[in-house]
């Protein structure tokens, strides 16, 4: 999903942590044969998923918190939408500077200097 939605916008990164899912041979493999970068953080580092860590109470708080799911299906699609349809397009970032990840890379876009020509 991470290739189809860059579209080869430049590189794309995975960050990991370091269990043995991330760092098996076909794991690799898979992140080479998509261009992929694999970024792994430091062993006990407690800071490295900070990030992750602030997400996943984001999303138990605005969605998993506000009512009980019938089913897996409905809570895994629930999920998706949070994750691909408000948190990486509408929710603002007050680290993006209170815009969305789309905004931010809109603006991103928008300042890089066009290829050159030859």
């Amino acid at each position: 999903m991470a290739v189809r939605e860059r579209d080869g916008r430049g590189a794309t990164i995975l960050h990991a942590d370091h269990g043995s899912q991330f760092t098996s041979w076909s794991f690799g493999e898979n992140l080479w044969r998509w261009g992929l970068l694999e970024s792994f953080g430091t062993v006990g580092d407690c800071f490295d998923n900070a990030v992750m860590e602030s997400f996943w109470g984001r999303m138990q708080t605005e969605l998993l918190d506000i009512r009980k799911w019938s089913t897996t299906l409905e809570l895994t699609m629930a999920m998706a939408d949070y994750i691909d349809d408000f948190c990486n397009t509408e929710r603002r970032h007050s680290y993006l500077g209170n815009t969305s990840p789309a905004q931010y890379e809109r603006l991103w876009a928008d300042i890089q200097p066009s290829p050159q020509l030859s």
